[in-house]
């Protein structure tokens, strides 16, 4: 007759309470002449979990004409169980064949969120064993977190940008502007940003899909404005790089005349405080060593964009050299940026602190500080202030880029951005603030040893950075340590803020094909493609008409007329599509408070309308581009420099009507499907496991009430009873 033999392997339970054995049972089928065939095959072998324990083995006794269970009741229940529940079985076999799998990777990686070699950031042992698409990767700390958003937007814009509009449009009274667009625009907008990634955990573009499908233009808008932002930001630092390896001579070479690339009418700065000497030289068109240095040397400029001429090999070259320090500062994730950072973005402060008490040990540096804060506010009547202080919060917050989304995606769900928004905002503005001190003492000894008025020796942007400074730092005692520690820090200030927005845009186009993306390594072969595409175009920028190029990138592809359109409809969507409410709920629900009603109010109203209102004076008060107030651009640049402005701005209302063509129904029916968050809901909140949730292959049993009993509980009319349903005649066991 046939039979089956049972073997255990002593695998028990962790918790101890019950016994818990793994069994192979393998069965050969023996039919004697006169026996028929068993109704129900056992096929083999089988992989089935007891719930308590058994003997090493049983019988399976067969007669007609239906199958017989030699075994005892509780027994003869289990092997009902088995032949009734087959479907059970088969989940079980696979959920535990996938369990084994697991184990065994979980082994292999013994800290799963690093990622083994051939496996990019965001893939997971987890995700591979259980079939998952990939998933991102969460920050390691918090500290990471707030260390790459100090990075990203504390840059050059606090330290060349920030002190001369101060001084320019009125001193202190430049400060009720800013605070003004700050509050009412920047941190709102900052938090927002911060708040929607973590919520969504997605990138600039799949956040807008899942929170406000109709608004998804805003995120392809922000990628083509970072993505033009990284071309030709990146320059600055190529320019850095040029002049710190400058510094390791015996004398700046910025800081004498009678060098190759000097002119006749160069007169060194000392020279200038002596009057006859300077009459002496019989000059009267002169012109600094420090300006010729950075046009005849470093830009070798042209006559114009028509003119761009070839391309300077030494500054493709550094151009290449901070392209591929980028790179390996990106390639493994946020595992490698939340590393870094703790260089880039701590170190600039180091530097800061070190130059400012140097800079305000110098005589001349009160004067400076005093033209620096020194309030007029009558200035607060020109437009022109108000609209300088609200692009200038928009630039120096890093927002309406996707990069802060982005890096808000990485965070954990619970994790309690609100706080850490509010103090990153205090840093950056402060660090704006402190950099003016460290900026205005310098130009203030500057002047005195020239003896010319501050005003003429201000200057902001480039020309702070590659004339002003290095001619301030060539008249101090040991100027060639002074020249190196700021070029040091300028260019990690422009690093880290590079590297960031870079990973912001890779981050957001990953995560629109992450199954594709995130395996292997097409993650890192898809940055170096990017970076590959990037240094191609910033090559344009090196060229001897490379800085008309770098100015119109600047004053149209970035401009802050992009940013307040892409700022206006993040707001509009959150606010009044989405719901500030239900947004406030969903922020409730991640760090277990309500923020500051001041956030939703500024989201709704207040933020829109000084967004509107910069939006509007900007393109009033428009002035054509020129170069050092000389130049005028070619009618053709102008309009050049227009396409890439409008390139970002058409994403949001085209996107609006593709989206409604694709749907179906009534026009306002189409709004209201496009319009409503994903099925499935727009956040990304954890799921507890399938160990945790009952019901699920896998999950905890429910508990056993005192009526419906665990089958291997029951009582021996139980037994019966559900032999009765498998269809089968039980009875006990003879020994």
């Amino acid at each position: 007759m046939p039979w089956i033999t049972a073997r255990a392997r002593g695998v028990e339970r962790e918790s101890g309470a019950v016994g818990k054995w793994k069994f192979t049972i393998r069965a050969r089928r023996l039919h004697p002449p006169s026996a028929p065939p068993a109704r129900r095959p056992i096929s083999t072998p089988h992989l089935i979990v007891f719930s308590y324990g058994v003997g090493s083995a049983f019988h399976f006794f067969y007669s007609e004409p239906r199958a017989h269970c030699g075994v005892q009741h509780k027994r003869v229940m289990v092997t009902a169980e088995i032949t009734a529940q087959n479907k059970q079985h088969a989940a079980m076999k696979e959920l535990m064949a996938q369990k084994e799998k697991l184990q065994c990777l979980k082994d292999f990686h013994k800290d799963t969120l690093k990622p083994s070699p051939g496996k990019s950031p965001g893939t997971r042992p987890e995700d591979e064993a259980e079939g998952k698409p990939p998933q991102r990767e969460k920050w390691s700390s918090k500290l990471d977190f707030v260390l790459s958003v100090a990075g990203g937007f504390v840059g050059l814009g606090n330290v060349w940008r920030f002190p001369y509009l101060c001084y320019k449009n009125g001193g202190g009274a430049f400060l009720i502007p800013y605070f003004i667009f700050l509050f009412g625009g920047g941190l709102p907008v900052f938090f927002l940003e911060v708040a929607l990634g973590q919520y969504t955990s997605e990138g600039g573009i799949t956040c807008w899909e899942k929170l406000c499908p109709i608004f998804t233009g805003i995120g392809y808008a922000s990628i083509v404005i970072v993505s033009l932002l990284n071309v030709y930001y990146i320059v600055i630092l190529a320019w850095g790089l040029y002049y710190l390896l400058q510094c390791f001579q015996t004398d700046l070479p910025w800081s004498r005349c009678r060098q190759s690339w000097n002119t006749d009418s160069c007169v060194e700065d000392t020279v200038r405080k002596n009057r006859s000497l300077w009459l002496a030289a019989n000059v009267t068109n002169f012109t600094s060593p420090v300006i010729e240095f950075w046009e005849h040397n470093v830009l070798n400029i042209s006559g114009g964009i028509e003119e761009l001429g070839p391309v300077k090999p030494d500054l493709a070259l550094c151009l290449l050299a901070v392209w591929v320090v980028c790179f390996f500062c990106i390639w493994k994730g946020v595992k490698s940026t939340g590393k870094v950072v703790y260089v880039t973005a701590t170190f600039p402060f180091v530097m800061l602190i070190i130059l400012l008490v140097r800079g305000v040990t110098l005589p001349g540096a009160a004067e400076g500080i005093k033209f620096y804060l020194y309030p007029d506010l009558s200035r607060l009547k020109d437009p022109e202030v108000w609209i300088d202080a609200g692009t200038q919060i928009f630039f120096s917050y890093a927002i309406c880029l996707g990069a802060m989304t982005s890096l808000g995606s990485y965070n954990k769900y619970k994790y309690n951005c609100y706080r850490d928004c509010l103090l990153l905002g205090g840093l950056n503005s402060g660090t704006s603030f402190v950099s003016g001190f460290a900026i205005f003492s310098v130009l203030g000894f500057m002047a005195q040893e020239q003896g010319v008025d501050i005003a003429d020796v201000a200057e902001s942007g480039p020309g702070l950075a590659f004339i002003a400074y290095p001619k301030a730092v060539s008249m101090m005692p040991l100027p060639t340590l002074w020249a190196i520690l700021f070029f040091i820090m300028l260019l990690l200030l422009g690093l880290d803020s590079q590297f960031v927005e870079v990973e912001g845009q890779i981050t957001s186009l990953v995560d629109l094909h992450p199954s594709f993306l995130r395996k292997g390594y097409r993650r890192e072969i898809f940055i170096a493609v990017l970076c590959s595409i990037s240094y191609l175009l910033g090559l344009t920028m090196v060229t001897q008409g490379g800085m008309y190029v770098f100015q119109l990138f600047d004053y149209y592809a970035a401009s802050g007329v992009c940013l307040l359109w892409v700022a206006f409809f993040e707001c509009v969507a959150v606010s009044w599509v989405y719901g500030a409410d239900n947004f406030y709920d969903a922020i409730e629900d991640m760090i277990g408070y309500r923020p500051n009603p001041w956030m939703k109010w500024s989201w709704m109203v207040i933020t829109p309308v000084l967004c509107m209102g910069c939006f509007f004076f900007s393109l009033v008060r428009y002035k054509p581009l020129t170069y050092n107030k000389v130049y005028k651009y070619p009618d053709w640049a102008i309009g050049l420099g227009w396409v890439l402005a409008l390139a970002s701005m058409i994403c949001i209302p085209m996107v609006v009507v593709i989206k409604i063509i694709q749907s179906d129904g009534p026009l306002i029916e189409r709004i209201k499907a496009v319009a409503a968050p994903i099925k499935g809901g727009a956040s990304s909140r954890p799921r507890p496991p399938a160990e945790e949730r009952p019901g699920v292959p896998g999950g905890p049993r429910k508990q056993p009430g005192p009526v419906a009993a665990a089958p291997h509980h029951r009582g021996d009319h139980d037994v019966i009873s559900l032999c009765e349903r498998t269809g089968r005649t039980c009875f006990s066991r003879a020994r």
